[in-house]
């Protein structure tokens, strides 16, 4: 009976949300668009021409706003285990980031290219059990990290999306030794009551 209430609660609040009605007017896929505009706004990490990687991209509105922000002179490659639709100028592998396959076709099409900027809003399919949420979101950011430590230029730049609880600051120092400068970033399109953040590892170091 809880569940249902909370779940009918959560609906009711989703609907009336002004970043979901604003998603749908505007043509972005979720409301997540804007937490990256903000972000971006204040940071300025997109910019033509440059290549981007979106891990975690479905359903596609952070990949929206880097191809808009990036240019035709730009890249952007979106990874996710659930089907993205099209868009104009993305380059999507569909699959799981966490198998080796997956991350080498990633790789394969990069060719060596340097990435600018990698983007991640993965988060794990939840069980419920907030110790087993919280060590597999943390997980999957490590592997996004290590994967921006290999693959970003010197100088590139790396947000990603964590949530705070068990193994949160060890993940924040282990961004601060590959990057000049870590940030913390909460949008106003982020829920308060979500433990999510954005940790934003600023200049990456060279090796």
């Amino acid at each position: 009976m809880t569940r249902t209430k909370t779940s009918k609660a959560w609906m009711h609040e989703h609907v009336n949300d002004s970043y979901v009605q604003r998603a749908k007017s505007e043509g972005y896929r979720s409301r997540a668009a804007y937490k990256l505009m903000e972000i971006d706004d204040k940071d300025h990490l997109l910019r033509p021409g440059m290549v981007v990687v979106d891990l975690g991209a479905a359903p596609g509105s952070w990949t929206q706003i880097a191809l808009q922000r990036v240019g035709r002179a730009g890249r952007v490659f979106a990874l996710d285990l659930l089907p993205v639709e099209p868009l104009s100028g993305m380059e999507f592998i569909q699959g799981d980031f966490q198998e080796d396959s997956v991350l080498a076709e990633l790789e394969s099409r990069l060719a060596g290219e340097p990435v600018d900027l990698v983007l991640s809003d993965m988060a794990p399919n939840m069980s419920g059990i907030d110790t087993v949420d919280q060590a597999r979101s943390i997980h999957l950011g490590e592997l996004a990290l290590d994967f921006a430590a290999r693959h970003l230029k010197p100088g590139g730049n790396f947000l990603i999306k964590v949530f705070q609880g068990a193994g949160f600051m060890e993940f924040r120092s282990e961004i601060q030794r590959h990057f000049a400068s870590l940030q913390v970033r909460k949008p106003k399109a982020s829920r308060d009551r979500s433990a999510e953040v954005y940790l934003l590892g600023l200049r990456r170091k060279p090796d």
